[in-house]
């Protein structure tokens, strides 16, 4: 099974795309990348932009290999409203009239407008596909993060290989997971290689400490009781200290991130945008002395014009 992470926090953007090949069944999973419009009271860098595009080319690339497409939910980090993306495809993606947020619903009902007779789409939760090469297997809603948070549910994919047995477990936004449900569903899958977004290791000081940690129990016990390897990205990544934080997953050296699991140095742009805008900002240089006396020149004692809106009034 060959298994490529397509856009990640880790590669520069807010995205879990994955693209997953097995025999000639090819799929891409969650075929979405966006940026943070503000983190830390700043606009997305420069980087940040051209990441984006790149994860976007990408995603683009691939998604002309593959023959079904996977949307987990409708954030819009997980999927595009481009039909061309999915045209002629096999489409799973979440269903928009089951366990999700109003506002998860209006994405929902305005994509599968947009792919109404454009490709052959379903409701993903609890669906089952088997080709010759693998079995395709969606989970049942599975909350994004702790249960009965205001962010919804998501739903998980599992892609098998018939001849070797490896399985594949896409989690997407299961934050750690965070649900001790999402934990044990897991846990039941078996998977050979599991990808999910860590804890929101940023969010520690609103959601405390001991929140974070549960959700590093939770992945913890799911690898003592399946072997796993994981792929841990997202929103685990959003936090500039995510290296110390999660040490004790990193240590087991069965934990990688979306980057280091391509060989790849980790690229967190957004946790680094401060010091991206620090690197593109020129410090302020000496102004350079323009009058040749202590005498104000005739111009700077002038009194200003009053500048007034036609109409305005001053006040």
């Amino acid at each position: 099974m060959k298994i490529v992470p397509l856009a990640a926090e880790s590669l520069g953007v807010r995205s879990v795309a994955t693209y997953v090949e097995c025999g000639a069944t090819r799929l891409v999973i969650d075929p979405g990348a966006s940026l943070a419009p503000s983190r830390f009271n700043l606009p997305p860098a420069d980087a940040e932009w051209e990441a984006l595009k790149r994860a976007n080319d990408r995603i683009s690339g691939y998604a002309a290999r593959a023959g079904w497409v996977f949307v987990s939910h409708y954030h819009e980090d997980h999927f595009r409203y481009d039909p061309a993306l999915y045209r002629d495809r096999g489409v799973w993606a979440k269903d928009p009239a089951r366990m999700i947020t109003p506002s998860q619903e209006g994405r929902a009902r305005e994509l599968w407008k947009a792919l109404e007779g454009q490709c052959r789409l379903d409701a993903a939760e609890g669906r089952r596909y088997e080709t010759a090469d693998c079995v395709l297997h969606a989970s049942p809603p599975l909350a994004h993060g702790v249960e009965g948070s205001g962010l919804g549910y998501v739903v998980a994919l599992t892609v098998t290989d018939r001849r070797e047995g490896f399985r594949f477990v896409h989690a997407s936004d299961v934050q750690g997971p965070l649900s001790a449900v999402a934990a044990a569903y897991l846990t039941r899958e078996r998977p050979s290689l599991l990808y999910l977004s860590g804890p929101p290791a940023y969010l520690e000081a609103r959601l405390g400490r001991a929140l974070i940690e549960q959700g590093v129990e939770h992945l913890l016990r799911v690898m003592d009781r399946t072997g796993c390897r994981v792929i841990m990205d997202h929103y685990a990544l959003r936090d500039d200290g995510y290296p110390e934080r999660f040490r004790r997953l990193w240590e087991t050296g069965r934990v990688v991130t979306a980057a280091g699991f391509l060989g790849l140095e980790d690229q967190p742009l957004e946790a680094r945008r401060r010091r991206l805008w620090e690197i593109t900002r020129k410090p302020a240089g000496r102004m350079q002395p323009r009058l040749k006396s202590d005498r104000a020149s005739g111009k700077m004692a002038a009194p200003h014009p009053s500048r007034r809106t036609k109409g305005g009034r001053s006040g």
